[in-house]
């Protein structure tokens, strides 16, 4: 059975456009002065910036993405790294090719 969160997570160009960005981190945005790009994941900051969208409306994106388990979060300071959780979206690409 597919799940909803994940449907609904994949079911927008923004978020699907974070996913491809964070695929490859280092190519998509400058250097943080706090975590590392491929280690900590990406500040949200420079998602919302990128997606060029306010920082609420980008926290809900990435919110959603969460939520499907396709993104998690990492707390440096003050700010929320995020990075693609690999094994989730192999699953995620698993289930959606399956007979549903």
């Amino acid at each position: 059975m597919l799940d909803v969160d994940l449907v609904k997570a994949l079911a927008n160009d923004k978020r699907l456009l974070i996913l491809e960005w964070l695929r490859d981190p280092e190519r998509h945005f400058p250097p943080q002065r706090d975590g590392d790009l491929v280690r900590d994941g990406v500040c949200s900051l420079f998602i919302a910036e990128k997606l060029s969208v306010s920082q609420p409306t980008c926290g809900e994106h990435l919110k959603v993405l969460a939520k499907a388990g396709l993104i998690r979060g990492k707390k440096v300071k003050q700010w929320v790294f995020y990075q693609r959780d690999e094994d989730r979206i192999a699953e995620a690409k698993e289930l959606l090719s399956g007979d549903w």
